[in-house]
């Protein structure tokens, strides 16, 4: 199997208030357009970034703002990896986290399905957290090859 190669790569740092989200979900989809991926391919990574990054505002940085650290990376095999980072409050129980309808806030608003949408999207999920040291969550992505121009 030949190995992938990154072709491109960025990082940004956002404070974690909630106005931001829209900002991260089109730096993250600006950078990804060089790969000419479809309209629901877009539509499907700006899903999942916006519901990791709401994740760190609304749970991770609760009550406090924090430093949300998004990084991309593009590979020749037009695969994307993204990953989304805080060091708030953390998850506890990842496993349970991770479950359909599972939330923190069950009077509020949230309906607990923020990691379920973004198994979904992308092809691939990996979240690790510590309480009181931040989670980390990867998503995966491999776009389809290029259309055929005449």
């Amino acid at each position: 199997m030949k190995k992938k190669n990154c072709i491109n790569s960025m990082r940004v740092s956002l404070p974690s208030f909630s106005v931001n989200e829209s900002a991260a979900r089109a730096i993250v989809s600006a950078f990804v357009a060089q790969l000419n991926p479809t309209f629901d391919e877009l539509s499907d990574i700006k899903c999942a970034v916006s519901e990791a990054v709401t994740n760190s505002t609304v749970h991770g940085y609760r009550n406090v703002i924090g430093q949300i650290t998004i990084g991309v990376r593009l590979f020749d095999d037009r695969s994307v990896r993204i990953e989304v980072k805080d060091k708030g409050r953390g998850i506890e129980d990842v496993e349970v986290a991770m479950q359909p309808l599972f939330t923190t806030d069950p009077d509020g608003e949230r309906s607990g399905m923020g990691f379920t949408l973004i198994e979904n999207f992308m092809d691939t999920l990996a979240v690790k957290s510590k309480p009181g040291r931040g989670t980390r969550v990867v998503m995966k992505k491999k776009l389809s090859a290029l259309p055929v121009t005449r």
